[in-house]
């Protein structure tokens, strides 16, 4: 799945300089949905400020030159296309994780 790729990609990119770097991913069944979990130690996203903008188009969270804004946007839309939702979870200087639901069947 593209998203696992990108998310990966992510958290090399928006990785702290505090750490080495680590990323998890992993998956499990619930009420009927496959989840895939992607988390990771970087950066993280302040929910509180950016939460409501985190799936906009051309919303970046962080000071990079090459963000563009647009990978979250689309990978949200894509999820929702197959009929699954999409679960945040970020905390400034720890890391996110990403919880995708598609139904399972």
């Amino acid at each position: 799945m593209i998203f696992f790729t990108l998310q990966v990609t992510k958290a090399v990119k928006y990785r702290s300089d505090k750490r080495d770097v680590l990323t998890k991913l992993s998956s499990n069944i619930q009420n009927g949905h496959v989840v895939f979990h992607i988390e990771d130690n970087g950066l993280g996203i302040d929910l509180d400020k950016f939460g409501d903008k985190l799936f906009q188009m051309y919303k970046t969270f962080h000071k990079n030159k090459d963000a563009l804004g647009v990978g979250l946007f689309i990978t949200k839309n894509h999820i929702e296309s197959l009929g699954g939702h999409i679960e945040v979870k970020s905390q400034v200087d720890v890391g996110t994780k990403f919880s995708i639901f598609l139904k399972a069947g």
